[in-house]
């Protein structure tokens, strides 16, 4: 790995003769004080969360948002400040935040030479401090990345009773499910939570006569036979995706599954006539709501 292509100090690099003066101010973005990184590198939470490392000092432990971006939980905003946990009195520069709460010694791991709080511990930070819909979405994608279970979570919050934000965490954990696989399936399964429809499977096997699983379907009902699938942009502007997609629907229907196919539009604009439709389906396969 050359010396553009992860987060490094800058001030090192020039006198380790890796690179110039100049070469540091053209080819390079300053992400925090003295480091640095090629400008061909985008700055992910990842990246972020790197440069973050360096810059607070190595006896600082990554967690958070940062935490679950080495983890490797997807769909992080890549202008997510970045979260540190250092002890003492220090002031975090902007893009970045610093946290002084104490850690058990088994609360904390290393991945790729960088210290970060485990999953649970990173699952259990998140939860208790973000708004449901977040914390959510972020514990779904955690959980869908390390194969986290909440009960995990759940444990480190009996260890913690008196954290600020247990309460909460443990109302999220309720409806964390590591099933999905993206923030906007995450959404549809919690729209029809609230919507008092009966509590839905992730990701369910659909199998042919034969018992050969052709496809997973993100959200359902499966002892109805009724389905609900998020339409990303990526099964319109893909035509190969578009192909499957028309084939994998029309073998899944033929099999006498009903789908609900749901868009962003109808998702976040139009929710209640996503509910009446997938309401709809499931009374007509005979659940009782």
């Amino acid at each position: 790995m050359g010396v553009y292509d992860s987060p490094f100090r800058g001030s090192r690099a020039v006198a380790a003769r890796q690179l110039t003066q100049h070469q540091l101010r053209h080819d390079c973005t300053r992400i925090y004080r003295d480091v640095y990184v090629g400008n061909r590198v985008p700055v992910t939470a990842a990246v972020r969360a790197r440069a973050a490392w360096l810059f607070a000092g190595p006896n600082c432990v990554l967690a958070g948002f940062s935490a679950a971006a080495l983890h490797g939980t997807k769909w992080i905003d890549d202008c997510t400040p970045a979260e540190v946990v250092r002890h003492g009195h220090w002031r975090a520069p902007a893009g970045m935040r610093c946290h002084d709460y104490r850690l058990d010694p088994d609360e904390v791991t290393v991945v790729e030479g960088v210290p970060v709080t485990t999953a649970a511990r990173t699952g259990f930070d998140l939860g208790r401090r973000l708004p449901r819909i977040a914390a959510t979405t972020a514990l779904d994608a955690l959980c869908n990345a390390t194969g986290l279970e909440p009960k995990q979570i759940a444990d480190v919050a009996d260890r913690h009773p008196g954290a600020r934000g247990v309460r909460n965490l443990r109302r999220h954990l309720i409806d964390v499910d590591g099933g999905a696989q993206s923030p906007p399936e995450t959404h549809t399964r919690l729209a029809m939570v609230d919507a008092g429809l009966p509590r839905p499977a992730t990701q369910i096997p659909i199998a042919e006569d034969d018992g050969f699983v052709f496809a997973h379907s993100d959200i359902g009902w499966p002892q109805w036979r009724v389905l609900v699938e998020y339409d990303g942009e990526h099964h319109w502007t893909d035509r190969r995706q578009r192909a499957w997609d028309i084939e994998r629907l029309a073998r899944i229907e033929a099999l006498g599954w009903t789908v609900v196919r749901v868009g962003a539009e109808l998702l976040y604009r139009r929710r209640a006539v996503l509910v009446e439709r997938v309401t709809d389906a499931l009374r007509g396969a005979g659940a009782p709501v």
